[in-house]
């Protein structure tokens, strides 16, 4: 046998070369091996310690740590002190990095550590200043609280030195490749801001409709407002006048979702299986993994209480203790305003008040960017608030928007939560609620003496003039605010004859009410469902509070589905388009995910807004549509009436805009799932995917995000499941649910998606996605617990 060059083997040569292919194949899957045992036991470092015994040495006393089967914290200490920080060590232990950026993202900060893509980001919560509002706040409250703050940061600062001294901090801080700082109490107080903030106060919306009346006629304009404002030839003079690019002004800044809200309700024994109350919440915000919330137990001589909170803050936000339950919703009220001020064109850090001219408070914030010099930073801070309209670029014209925001005031809502969390009636709860200014709630209660109660709670402001429909001016005092609603007058009911109190964003107040709270209240179909099915039943259970909870009723399309199929031009319709109609015609009007009929109604209403607006309004104004939906509805509803407004007649008229959109909504579903409607199915296209923020970098993805589940429900169902109308996947609803029967107050029901841990190899991780897409729940106990839990003791 010769070689390649033609030269002899020999027999023990070619044995010799023989073998090189297996030593190579072999040395590979020895390095393989190697360095999947590298990679295996980097992870497992990573890995919570929940089972075993921990020295932590801020603790006075053993604390106990059991953990059941749904990875909810249990935690039982002797004294308060020892309870908190065992509590910010677990939470730590969970949501570390979760923990992280949310500080840093309410803080301005991400730039620090992600780069340059988030300076916009940095310099938009600069401006809002929720970090300075925390730091303000925190004077504010007892020395209890402050303690409690405390001893909470002392347990996340416990685990953060043991996990960098063990190299064991979470595998995204790795991926990120930085660590993060030390936790301050400030953390926590900034983290509850920016729940305001995310539960919004409508300033994006006077935003809206200043640019609306500065590009469009007046009446194309009014025909998007909610309603005519108050003061309104004034307001809508000052803001044709006085020019400020909206569009290059907030092009870039952070709009919270517009359906951020919740269901609440809570039912009396004179209704209930039970003879006892019944009380149910699921808040809507953000879907993602981890979720927002984190469910806990906290168990000590002054506590013992169960709920969910948001990680970073110490206390249980909304949940249940051995007396009482309660839940919440966003009232949603008019508590942002914009004000136009008039800048001195001599000193720019100056504004006109009053005929004189006021030195703005200036604050420096340097930008500190990953990679890259940091960026010098101001933020001018007027009577009324930062100016809000030049975040993102230098230029400073001669007239600016300020923001004014009961959240930037001194406020302590975690207070509120600490005596929340004890309250043993709803005088006692009542009163805590004296202490929660903002984000402003419909509180829902229930106590086991049979009580159920409802308040709005929080700041909502009373003006001088002027409704906050639009930016007004702040040259001078006319359009200040006054105060605030008076704490008596506050929207509250107890015991009602009913039966039963519900909310889910929904007008809270009748016609003869004397203050002002919003213009912009959420669609009525989430609470008109909810109410037709409780007025239902005088034998109510806590499986009734599960299905309604998973409720997929659309009472929208149950409203607009013949209106729009009736204003069709038929004989524009192919053979096609008439056969996919009958979808339609024989739905039943349930969002079911296995259903065609969601699928082509849900796509028609998405192409009905885009012939009306695309082209027309600024892409980058879109965000910025307050009501958006709410006011569509508003213009298909005129225009069946016979009364179509500028915006349908520039689409073509009524019938015109109704058959061009079910036409390109038939063309995008057969796009998007085939030519036989019959097949096509509404959770094929609206999807959730529970995305980590590494996900969106490949191929961290596909370590990071769960598995896609098909959806039923939308926006607008009980069930909530809100969705990119561009890719259809579910990034909206309620990452938790929780149900609480007052006859066995020890036990509640609770569901919270994906999982509790953030530790992506937890069995806790994303366990709790399929009970919440199918509409199940864990039971989480007062007393009881231990049996089948991982059992962790923290040690002096």
């Amino acid at each position: 046998m010769r070689d390649a060059m033609g030269t002899p083997i020999t027999p023990v040569e070619q044995v010799q070369r023989s073998r090189w292919p297996l030593y190579i194949l072999v040395s590979v899957l020895v390095l393989l091996l190697l360095a999947g045992s590298i990679a295996f036991w980097f992870i497992q470092k990573s890995a919570p310690e929940t089972t075993g015994e921990i020295v932590l040495p801020p603790l006075n006393a053993p604390v106990s740590i059991y953990r059941d089967n749904a990875g909810v914290p249990h935690i039982e200490a002797s004294s308060s002190k020892d309870l908190f920080i065992a509590q910010g060590y677990v939470t730590a232990q969970d949501r570390m990095f979760q923990m992280d950026l949310s500080r840093r993202q309410a803080s301005g900060t991400l730039s620090e550590v992600i780069g340059e893509a988030t300076i916009d980001k940095d310099k938009f919560f600069r401006t809002l200043g929720l970090r300075r509002a925390a730091e303000a706040s925190y004077d504010e409250y007892s020395d209890e609280a402050k303690q409690i703050l405390q001893w909470y940061a002392d347990g996340v600062n416990a685990y953060l030195t043991q996990a960098k001294s063990e190299r064991s901090l979470p595998l995204e801080f790795t991926f990120a490749n930085y660590e993060p700082n030390e936790w301050h109490p400030i953390d926590s107080l900034t983290i509850g801001k920016y729940m305001s903030f995310d539960l919004g106060g409508h300033w994006e919306g006077q935003a809206f409709r200043y640019y609306l009346l500065q590009n469009f006629t007046e009446e194309e304009a009014m025909d998007l407002f909610p309603s005519y404002p108050e003061d309104g030839e004034t307001v809508i003079q000052e803001a044709q006048k006085n020019s400020i690019d909206v569009t290059k002004s907030f092009a870039n800044a952070v709009v919270p979702d517009p359906f951020n809200g919740s269901n609440n309700w809570v039912i009396s024994g004179e209704k209930t299986a039970s003879g006892k109350p019944l009380l149910a919440n699921d808040p809507h915000l953000g879907l993602g993994t981890p979720p927002i919330w984190y469910e806990t137990h906290l168990n000590s001589p002054e506590y013992n209480v169960n709920g969910v909170i948001f990680a970073g803050v110490p206390g249980i936000i909304v949940g249940r203790n051995e007396s009482i339950a309660w839940g919440v919703t966003n009232v949603g009220p008019d508590v942002q305003d914009l004000y136009i001020e008039k800048r001195n064109p001599n000193q720019s850090n100056e504004f006109l008040y009053n005929d004189k001219w006021e030195k703005a408070q200036v604050e420096d914030e340097t930008i500190f960017v990953k990679d890259a010099e940091p960026i010098p930073y101001q933020v001018a801070i007027t009577r009324h608030g930062p100016i809000l309209s030049e975040f993102a670029y230098d230029d400073q014209s001669d007239t600016a928007l300020s923001l004014r925001w009961t959240a930037l005031d001194p406020s302590n809502e975690l207070e509120a939560v600490l005596m929340m969390n004890k309250a043993n009636n709803w005088d006692e709860f009542k009163k805590a609620l004296t202490f929660f200014h903002t984000p402003a709630q419909n509180f829902v209660f229930a106590s086991t003496d049979g009580t159920i109660a409802y308040r709005a709670n929080g700041l909502i402001p009373i003006r001088k003039k002027g409704d906050s429909m639009l930016p007004v001016p702040g040259w001078n005092d006319e359009y200040e605010w006054e105060g605030y609603i008076p704490w008596n007058d506050l929207p509250t009911i107890v015991n009602p004859e009913e039966g039963f109190i519900s909310t889910a964003n929904n007008k809270i107040t009748t016609e003869d009410y004397p203050y002002h709270i919003t213009h912009t209240w959420a669609q009525p179909y989430r609470q008109e469902r909810i109410r037709e099915v409780l007025l239902q039943d005088n034998e109510l259970d806590v499986k009734d509070m599960m299905k309604l909870q998973n409720d997929f009723v659309n009472l929208q399309g149950k409203e607009f589905t013949p209106i729009l199929i009736s204003g069709l031009i038929q004989k524009e319709l192919t053979s096609f388009e008439k056969d996919a109609l009958k979808l339609l015609k024989n739905w039943n009007f349930i969002d079911e995910k296995d259903q065609a009929a969601p699928l082509l109604f849900h796509v028609w209403l998405v192409e009905i807004e885009k012939k009306l607006f695309k082209g027309t309004i600024d892409k980058e104004m879109m965000s910025l549509f307050e009501g958006k939906s709410q006011i569509v509805d508003q213009l298909i509803r005129r225009a069946s009436e016979g009364n179509p407004g500028p915006w349908v007649m520039n689409a073509g008229g009524f019938e015109s805009l109704l058959t061009q959109s079910y036409k390109a909504a038939v063309d995008r579903a057969i796009k998007l799932q085939g030519d036989s409607p019959e097949e096509w199915e509404w959770g094929t296209f609206h999807s959730v995917p529970f995305e980590h923020p590494l996900g969106a970098i490949k191929p961290l993805n596909l370590l990071f995000n769960p598995d896609e589940h098909a959806m039923s429900g939308s926006r607008v169902t009980v069930g909530a499941a809100g969705w990119s109308t561009s890719t259809g996947l579910v990034n909206h609803g309620a990452p938790w649910r929780g149900i609480t029967d007052l006859s066995t107050i020890e036990t509640s029901y609770n569901v919270v998606s994906p999982g509790q841990s953030g530790y992506v190899f937890s069995k806790w991780y994303d366990n709790q996605i399929e009970d919440w897409v199918n509409g199940e729940y864990h039971i989480t106990q007062l007393k009881g617990y231990e049996t089948n839990s991982d059992h962790l003791i923290l040690k002096p």
